[in-house]
């Protein structure tokens, strides 16, 4: 049965989207904790289930605790690295969801995206560097180079698609040119959807990712990002955008059946449980053989996210749940680009080893990123208006004939103005120096804050007219 696609789905969707992208970030979290607080010692390998197994059952019992609840969380945290595709698969269904007409302004899609990604980015690395600083100085820890520093100030001209400059500033770092490399291509997916259709550019996609991922085990000598072997090229063949597209491809092609009321987002719940447990299951016990790396991260986060979209709307279906996720998901991106900061220093200077102060310590890790993660949201469009209006301050007095040609119209609070494509309100107004022809503007709309140039919007309400 066809459903209309209308307001108040859309307002329950951002609900449990939301609450699953910060559980996401969060396991994400207690993976990178559980790999550094156990050294490593397990990493699924491609020796089959059964061995596998015996080193999970080892490795939980060498965990327990006094509180218990350590062992409960030894074993999911260990897999927590399968966020990291339901975060792609995340990624394809938001952006073919905004993407609400055929019709597809690509410049206006990449100002707008690539300036989500990459001023938290910008801001997390200007505002770690002396932090850092001082605490390896205090503590004669570890302190990043210099030279990464400003490869992550200048990111991304100093990139490869491994990101090999940032990762000594912060492993998981390497998943920033993937996610760059999606926002490029996906003008190209989206006119695709609409001249070959959902079924055909999802059929090639997964021909594309599962020849490629072949190659890339037996021909490259790759092996996936979260198993530490001596192969000849290590994880690299799968950092390429290539080794993921089909299960991006699988987000837009939800979204969009999604968009005409559709597809699995409309199957009862215990239907996605179902599929969704089987999926997870097949894909979790071939990462465990060579042959099955071709599929598994295919299959695991369709599964996975099956899984956790019911949980997400069962918990969202209670008013304060709803509002907690949709509070706390606008920070899952920043929360990414923190929390191994936290988890580095937290378990190196404080935890050093002991089981109690680890269970003490993964609550507060988690409070903690997300509070700086805040931080970091709240810090953006700050930094934002400050290099607007140097940059404005410099092409003023250094262009050879500097404007002098009044506005098209004096900017007030409370104007209404089209910006990107969206509609946004004037919240504040500063004039940069002192001729009175630029104006830097504060605007706002339901999910975000900016300061721009008033020569980058569009009056579509005016309060105050230029004279």
């Amino acid at each position: 049965m066809k459903r209309r696609f209308n307001r108040s789905a859309a307002v329950q969707r951002l609900a449990w989207l939301d609450g699953l992208r910060i559980f996401a970030a969060v396991m994400i979290l207690l993976y990178h904790a559980q790999l550094l607080f156990t050294q490593y010692r397990y990493t699924p390998q491609p020796t089959g289930l059964i061995h596998n197994l015996q080193q999970l059952i080892a490795e939980t019992n060498s965990l327990a605790t006094p509180s218990g609840w350590i062992q409960l969380l030894g074993i999911p945290t260990l897999f927590g690295f399968q966020f990291v595709d339901v975060f792609i698969l995340l990624s394809g269904f938001s952006l073919m969801l905004a993407a609400r007409h055929r019709s597809f302004d690509w410049l206006g899609f990449w100002q707008k995206r690539l300036s989500r990604l990459l001023w938290p980015f910008w801001t997390v690395a200007l505002l770690s560097c002396p932090v850092l600083w001082m605490i390896g100085a205090a503590t004669e820890s570890y302190i990043p180079p210099v030279w990464n520093y400003f490869a992550a100030f200048t990111f991304p001209l100093l990139i490869d698609h491994r990101a090999s400059l940032l990762l000594p500033i912060s492993g998981p770092w390497w998943f920033i040119p993937l996610i760059l490399s999606f926002t490029l291509c996906f003008p190209v997916l989206h006119r695709l959807v609409y001249r070959w259709g959902s079924r055909n550019l999802l059929l090639v996609s997964l021909v594309i990712t599962l020849v490629y991922r072949a190659l890339a085990i037996y021909t490259f000598g790759g092996q996936p990002t979260y198993t530490i072997l001596a192969t000849p090229n290590g994880p690299l063949p799968f950092y390429v955008l290539l080794a993921k597209l089909s299960t991006f491809v699988i987000g837009m092609v939800v979204a969009q059946a999604y968009k005409h009321g559709r597809g699995v987002l409309f199957w009862p719940q215990f239907k996605a449980l179902r599929v969704g447990l089987g999926l997870y299951a097949i894909g979790f016990v071939c990462q465990f053989y060579q042959l099955g790396w071709i599929v598994c991260d295919l299959l695991v986060p369709l599964g996975l996210t099956l899984v956790c979209v019911v949980i997400c709307r069962w918990l969202t279906a209670v008013r304060f749940s709803r509002y907690l996720a949709l509070r706390l998901g606008q920070y899952s991106y920043s929360f990414f680009l923190v929390h191994n900061f936290v988890v580095d220093r937290t378990l190196g200077l404080v935890v050093k080893g002991d089981e109690v102060r680890y269970a003490i310590a993964l609550p507060l890790m988690i409070l903690g990123t997300l509070i700086l993660a805040a931080i970091t949201d709240a810090v953006t469009p700050l930094l934002q208006r400050a290099l607007a209006r140097l940059w404005q301050d410099i092409d003023y007095l250094l262009a050879r004939k500097p404007a002098v040609t009044a506005p098209r119209w004096v900017p007030s609070v409370g104007d209404t103005v089209g910006y990107l494509d969206q509609q946004w309100t004037v919240q504040a107004v500063e004039v940069l120096l002192d001729d009175g022809n630029y104006y830097l503007c504060k605007i706002a709309n339901a999910q975000q804050t900016r300061w721009v140039s008033q020569e980058q919007l569009q009056l579509m309400a005016p309060t105050v007219l230029a004279g």
